[in-house]
């Protein structure tokens, strides 16, 4: 099936954090990479991202849905909902949920929902586990009630595995990209590279010390500045998220991609 107008909606994994362009001049992400692998067999196809990071779902619908309905995408893609789980309300996810699937269904003929992978692998996070669950059981839901294509991540076998993810443990780093972009292309029916779903290595392991560095790294670097930049914005009463833009707002050719 070939695709003309392709609009990818979501957070910080649709907007491609943490698969940035050899030049680092933007991110990448999966939807880039899709995006170029329909348009090798269609040349005429237009992409539009509209994702921005630490969007929640409500703001998603507000913000993004209109955009891209008056785009009139015959393929659309919607990955969000992570930022929804810290204080997560199922009633109103699952309201805002519906609401952006079904005006989405209105206009484009292929919607994807994906499922999102178990954040409460990581140390401290534990507690989301049931909210991850309930989560994901409500995007299968609602995909089978507007016949949406449901990429299920939960599928994978390397979901969990680190080498999937970027330094900061959270958001895919090129390789989980890589393998997103894969499964969302043999669920359109559209050739990938093959290496994107390819099994991986076994994983080494590293000696004591060095994983005890490793992960005081991680949280100097990355879980200390997340929770003091929380922490900051609620006192000032800024949105994460707030300030960005879109990457690609309107619909243009992918040949334009970095």
């Amino acid at each position: 099936m070939q695709y003309r107008r392709y609009v990818a909606l979501g957070d910080s994994c649709a907007e491609g954090l943490d698969d940035p362009y050899p030049d680092g001049s933007s991110y990448r992400g999966w939807t880039d990479l899709t995006a170029a692998a329909l348009a090798a067999a269609d040349p005429s196809l237009q992409y539009a991202n509209l994702a921005v990071r630490g969007r929640r779902l409500d703001q998603i619908l507000a913000e993004q849905v209109p955009l891209a309905v008056a785009q009139r995408p015959d393929l659309v893609t919607l990955f969000g909902g992570g930022n929804d789980l810290l204080q997560y309300r199922s009633a109103s996810t699952a309201r805002s949920l519906d609401a952006t699937v079904a005006a989405l269904a209105e206009v484009a003929r292929t919607v994807v929902l994906f499922t999102l992978p178990n954040i409460a692998r990581l140390p401290g996070l534990h507690r989301l586990r049931p909210r991850v669950e309930e989560f994901n059981d409500l995007v299968a839901a609602t995909a089978a009630r507007y016949d949406a294509v449901l990429i299920d991540v939960r599928e994978d076998p390397y979901c969990d595995d680190e080498r999937l993810y970027g330094p900061d443990r959270l958001h895919l780093g090129a390789v989980g990209h890589q393998r997103v972009a894969g499964h969302l292309l043999d669920a359109l029916g559209a050739p990938a590279n093959p290496d994107w779903l390819a099994v991986l290595p076994p994983p080494t392991s590293d000696p004591l010390w060095r994983k005890a560095s490793r992960q005081w790294a991680w949280l100097r670097h990355h879980v200390y500045p997340a929770v003091h930049g929380t922490v900051r914005n609620k006192l000032i009463g800024r949105e994460p998220g707030d300030g960005f833009l879109p990457k690609r707002p309107h619909l243009a050719p992918v040949a334009d991609l970095p």
